[in-house]
């Protein structure tokens, strides 16, 4: 078997000198952080917790980090290496706070083999997983589902960064010559009523976007330095950036390279979940307890924005009511503490206590779409 490594990036967004220096590039003077990307859940050892017990024959893997280890890593493990931004990314790009520098060097980390897959630290391997689960014939296990670019919010400039990502790849590639060559990948039934998807964006002469899933992403060291000597210039631009920016290309450049050259062995999109906390609670314990699928992502993007609003509710009926918070707690049953806490937007709240306050207003708050009685 071809050796395969796992590159973890991690970030404590809790650590107040990380904080102190990013905050200082931003221009901002107090020592925090509203950003939940950065934010740590303490469960960090569920990842290796995961890949101890269902991928124990990975090679080995690359805990990528600022400086930052958690107090229980045993860092002496045959099978570890921590692996500090200076340790790899060119110092003209550092120090960054864009997970961009971050993955578009990866290639770039001392010993990292050929075969690699590339986790984020919300993503969990929770069921038993096969090196064929990520590589097959030498090629990374990929599904390649094209798909129209939709975006939702002006202010997020993910959708921009993707768009960059389809408009690099364009300016190197024909669809039709790179649909032509592999045509069976294509169109291959392990992506079920999804390659629906590629057969409705053929009229389209050109790629607009992929189906993006927030999962572990298989790569091929041997793409990332084909790509930097093809558009250097570019990716030089993008890791000279230390905050992310609408113009940027990230990581997902690199898988659709490989669509390009057909470096891809088809897979089903089932193999992994994605799911965000607070939308989703119910899903997440229903996939964990019964290990629906291999890979589970747990997203914390907009859990800051629906406790912000369940907060501002609260506090606003609250006060109609005539209620101080202590009035408030007492006639609900809640501790003063934790109406203290939800009214101040804490997302790590329990949502059976949350849906106790909103039930004083005759309101829920139900992941995902609720069903009529």
């Amino acid at each position: 078997m071809d050796k395969i490594d796992f590159v973890l990036p991690w970030v404590d967004g809790s650590d107040s000198a990380w904080i102190k220096q990013r905050n200082e590039y931003l221009g901002i003077k107090n020592d925090q952080t509203q950003d939940s990307r950065f934010r740590d859940w303490e469960n960090l050892q569920y990842w290796f917790r995961g890949v101890e017990k269902f991928a124990p024959w990975v090679n080995h893997i690359y805990f990528v980090t600022w400086g930052h280890i958690p107090s229980w890593l045993n860092t002496d493990h045959p099978k570890l290496t921590v692996v500090k931004h200076e340790d790899y990314i060119p110092k003209q790009y550092l120090p960054t706070f864009s997970s961009h520098p971050i993955e578009l060097n990866m290639h770039r980390i001392r010993g990292l083999s050929e075969q690699f897959v590339y986790f984020n630290d919300d993503t969990f391997i929770i069921n038993k997983m096969e090196p064929e689960d990520f590589f097959r014939n030498g090629l990374p296990r990929d599904y390649c589902i094209e798909t129209a670019l939709v975006q939702d919010d002006i202010n997020n400039p993910f959708a921009c960064i993707l768009m960059n990502n389809a408009a690099l790849v364009n300016m190197h590639y024909s669809k039709r010559e790179v649909i032509g060559r592999n045509w069976k990948k294509w169109f291959h039934p392990a992506y079920g009523k999804m390659v629906f998807r590629n057969m409705l964006m053929l009229p389209y002469r050109e790629f607009s976007s992929f189906k993006y899933s927030h999962i572990s992403s298989s790569f091929l060291k041997s793409t990332f330095e084909e790509v930097w000597r093809e558009e250097g210039e570019v990716l030089d631009r993008v890791c000279r950036t230390r905050f992310r920016s609408p113009g940027d290309v990230n990581q997902y450049v690199m898988k659709y390279w490989q669509y390009m050259e057909g470096k891809y062995e088809p897979q089903s999109p089932k193999i992994g979940k994605f799911f965000t906390i607070g939308l989703h609670d119910r899903q997440i314990h229903d996939v964990l307890r019964n290990q629906k699928c291999k890979i589970l992502c747990i997203n914390d993007g907009k859990g800051a924005i629906i406790m912000n609003k369940i907060a501002e509710f609260i506090k606003i009926n609250r006060k109609a009511a005539g209620l101080t918070q202590e009035e408030f707690a007492m006639r609900s049953g809640l501790g003063l503490r934790f109406v203290r806490e939800l009214e101040q937007g804490k997302e790590t709240v329990r949502m059976d206590k949350v849906n106790v306050a909103l039930s004083m207003f005759d309101m829920e708050a139900v992941p995902g779409r609720k069903e009529d009685e």
